[in-house]
């Protein structure tokens, strides 16, 4: 799910994950977004119950700014397909910590009641989580966003799942502080499984050589393996808002 704390304007969403060993998972994200003011943007995370504060490792990508547009070209689509851009906290209880990770500032919310712990900066409106109880037992990452039309460098991070025969991928969203059964989707997700078989292989395109042939890996800070094909999904118009679980075996 992507979740903002005030009114955003939001398109050309791109998201990666890959299954990271031990139970983790590696996920990065990438918008357009148009904001009139400073806004924070959660990602909920399924995280196993009792996840601490310092689990999640955000991974920066500063140095690597056009990695989707590279995972783009890695999986070698005609020219006519697709876009044409790719690309106050109680004083008894300490502030979570807020991370600098190369153009943005974030935090990891390890339960729904941390959220009084947040920065103030972060907070979202009082009631919202009252709206969507299918998240009460997530962690949640946290990204600061600067007002204006915007494209950053991807943000990314890795963090330990509830369940690890699924990679995860935030795709339910609010941007405009009430939660629709169906929303406007414009995204673009990627995978790598290595060795493990898709189930739901029709909905995904895979690459015909290796990430490494495109992708600057050295620079991807861990997040991509080259020796693995990557998988495309694309998921645009009107669709049930809800999270993307891929499935693998």
């Amino acid at each position: 799910m992507c979740c903002f704390s005030a009114a955003v304007s939001v398109s050309n969403t791109s998201i990666f994950a890959r299954d990271a060993g031990d139970g983790r998972q590696y996920l990065a994200y990438e918008m357009t977004f148009n904001a009139k003011q400073e806004v924070a943007m959660v990602l909920p995370l399924p995280v196993p119950v009792g996840t601490g504060e310092k689990a999640i490792t955000f991974m920066s990508l500063a140095q690597y700014p056009h990695l989707f547009a590279d995972l783009y070209r890695a999986m070698e689509f005609p020219i006519s397909f697709g876009r044409a851009n790719p690309g106050g906290a109680p004083k008894t209880r300490a502030l979570l910590e807020v991370h600098q990770v190369g153009s943005f500032e974030a935090s990891f919310v390890p339960t729904l009641k941390d959220f009084d712990r947040l920065d103030a900066r972060f907070r979202l409106p009082p009631g919202t989580w009252e709206k969507l109880p299918l998240y009460k037992d997530h962690g949640f990452a946290v990204f600061k966003l600067k007002p204006g039309v915007t494209l950053l460098h991807p943000m990314a991070f890795s963090f330990p799942r509830a369940d690890s025969s699924a990679l995860f991928f935030p795709t339910v969203h609010i941007h405009d502080g009430q939660v629709h059964e169906q929303a406007e989707f414009d995204h673009r997700l990627y995978a790598q499984v290595g060795d493990k078989h898709i189930p739901a292989a029709d909905q995904w395109d895979e690459s015909p050589a290796h990430a490494q042939t495109k992708i600057e890996v050295k620079k991807s800070a861990g997040l991509i393996a080259g020796d693995q094909h990557i998988y495309c999904r694309e998921m645009r118009g009107k669709l049930p808002n809800r999270d993307t679980m891929l499935k693998f075996s």
